[in-house]
């Protein structure tokens, strides 16, 4: 067998050696390379940060020359913005911290040299009791979360130097904050906004007091609203404006007509500068419209205005700014039977009204709907003479009387003592139904008490001018009890017709009560002493009647002596004869 290595040349020999030798000394130099490549990484400060140079951008990462023998890998999404634009170019100079090794790599992190740059601050800053920049991002639970360059923590408590409900109004503000406290291990940071806002407020304080004083006029914020009134802000002390000083016309609640952080402009009315206790006045930076109230509004002057408020008695109506009347729900309309205002007014109508009185000393102005509308009474008066005979149906029954339909939203009432000239009636409901028709006479229209008299008894002559003429006083009449009462006796003179024998008429003794003498049902003889045809009374005298008694026995006694006397004298005359 042939060795190949006997078949090498000489030459050919000499040539394998010298590239031998090439090739080992390439291998000592890479490994030479490799040692100082490691060695120079090891010289790296990892957790440093450091001046860099973009020296090249590839597709997801740019290049960075920080200082060593290598450059750095910086990756492309920490300088990217939002809109997907890269915001660095080659040649800039950036901050960067050596993160960490990656094989034979530095990687590099802008964000994390953003953060440890503001965590330095942030360290120097608590130390020197100083403030930082930051804005608002978002809610969360228990305050605020703030950007400071890095995530902080803004307590619902530390936000303002007064309580706030709405905390979402301070999203998107940026501000100063001072550092409660931070731990840089937790990555956690507390604000505060308060104890900056204190220090400006007391400096504001400082220099208010130097000026404030009663009868100044000063603009302010509002701070807080309550029943009773406003707080105003006026710099660094507030002031309190109450609801009876903000506008010279009524005012149900502040919030109505102001809201808070409104400017505006006041007038000091006292100040306690020991107590530092300020009293605003709005309204007094106008004048009291109720000084000229009665010359600029005479009574019946017709005027407009609009519905503010509806209550169940009335309606009030804005005639002016801070002056108010009140149309009272019996001067809406002539007929209409208004269950409430609201059924015809709302809120926000505008209505002429007249003016009915006036009381400036109670800010208090009467005014009418119904005057501006043409009176129904004046032509009802006119259609309806009285002794005129209508018909209408019972719209209503009370225990006084009866209501008949005349014509639309307009009764007339037939009082129980127009009912019957004999009859005693406790209620019309025992001899009318509502809904029946019924004939009436008009006694009369009384157009400014708004009434519409009638009577049924009417209809017929009065009973009771016949009776005084039949029951002469003096006359006797025999009748029965009917009622006792505690002042007398009333008797049935004749059916429907009774007289009352008051107490005194009883007796020539002195009684206490007539039910001690008399029962419902005795048959009395009593004496007429008086006939009231208007009032339909008859006074009659049981006392008086016994005395009568007595008179006519006399006088029948004499009267028959007389004629036994005359009688006796004939017979003796014709004897004699």
């Amino acid at each position: 067998m042939v060795n190949e290595d006997n078949l090498i040349t000489e030459p050919e020999k000499k040539e394998v050696k010298d590239t031998d030798e090439v090739g080992l000394q390439k291998e000592e130099e890479d490994i030479s390379f490799v040692e100082l490549y490691e060695q120079n990484l090891q010289d790296v400060a990892i957790g440093k940060v450091v001046m860099g140079k973009i020296v090249q951008i590839n597709d997801d990462a740019a290049m960075v020359d920080v200082g060593y023998k290598t450059e750095g890998v910086l990756y492309l999404n920490e300088v990217t913005d939002s809109d997907g634009n890269i915001t660095i170019s080659v040649g800039d100079e950036i901050e960067v911290l050596v993160d960490r090794r990656k094989d034979a790599e530095l990687i590099l992190s802008k964000e994390k040299a953003s953060r440890m740059k503001i965590w330095d601050d942030v360290v120097k800053i608590a130390e020197e009791n100083g403030t930082i920049e930051g804005t608002i991002v978002q809610r969360v639970k228990g305050g605020l979360s703030v950007d400071i360059g890095l995530p902080a923590f803004l307590p619902g408590s530390q936000v303002s130097t007064h309580p706030v409900k709405d905390l979402d109004r301070y999203i998107g503000q940026t501000m100063d904050f001072q550092i409660l406290k931070y731990d840089r291990k937790r990555n956690n940071v507390v604000l505060s906004r308060k104890s900056i806002l204190e220090v400006e407020r007391q400096e504001q304080k400082k220099k208010t007091l130097e000026t404030l004083e009663e009868g100044k006029i000063i603009e302010g914020i509002v701070k807080n609203i309550t029943d009773y009134g406003m707080f105003i802000d006026l710099g660094g002390i507030d002031g309190l404006l109450h609801i009876t000083d903000m506008l010279w016309g009524r005012i149900r609640h502040p919030s109505e007509t102001f809201s808070r952080d409104d400017k505006i402009t006041v007038k000091v009315l006292s100040f306690d500068r020991e107590k530092e206790r300020v009293s605003l006045g709005l309204k007094q930076l106008t004048e009291n419209p109720w000084n000229v109230i009665v010359e600029k509004y005479p009574l019946e002057s017709i005027i407009e205005g609009k519905v503010v408020s509806i209550m169940d008695y009335g309606a009030f109506v804005e005639i002016e700014q801070g002056v108010e009347g009140l149309v009272h729900v019996s001067e809406m309309f002539w007929t209409k039977k208004i269950r409430h205002p609201s059924k015809i007014l709302s809120v926000g109508d505008v209505v002429r009204v007249m003016v009915l009185d006036v009381n400036p000393e109670n800010k208090r102005i009467s005014l009418g709907l119904k005057q501006t509308m043409p009176n129904p009474w004046i032509e009802l008066k006119e259609r309806y003479p009285e002794g005129t005979v209508i018909k209408g149906e019972i719209k209503n029954i009370t225990d006084f009387g009866i209501f008949v339909g005349i014509e639309d939203d307009i009764d007339g009432l037939i009082h129980v003592s127009d009912i019957s000239w004999r009859k005693r009636i406790k209620h019309p409901s025992e001899f009318y139904k509502k809904g029946q028709e019924i004939e009436a006479v008009i006694l009369g229209i009384d157009v400014d008490a708004e009434k519409f008299s009638l009577g049924i008894k009417q209809l017929e002559e009065n009973p009771w001018e016949q009776l005084a003429s039949r029951y002469a006083p003096g006359s006797m009449i025999t009748g029965k009890v009917t009622n006792i009462t505690d002042f007398g006796v009333f008797v049935q003179i004749e059916e429907g017709v009774e007289g009352l024998v008051h107490i005194s008429e009883i007796s020539h003794e002195r009684i206490k009560s007539a039910k001690d003498i008399y029962s419902v049902g005795d048959v009395v003889s009593a004496v007429v002493k008086n006939v009231d045809i208007v009032s339909q009374k008859i006074g009659l005298s049981i006392k008086d009647s016994e005395k009568a008694s007595d008179d006519t026995s006399k006088k029948q006694y004499i009267n028959n002596n007389e004629k036994v006397v005359s009688n006796l004298g004939d017979m003796l005359a014709g004897i004699k004869v």
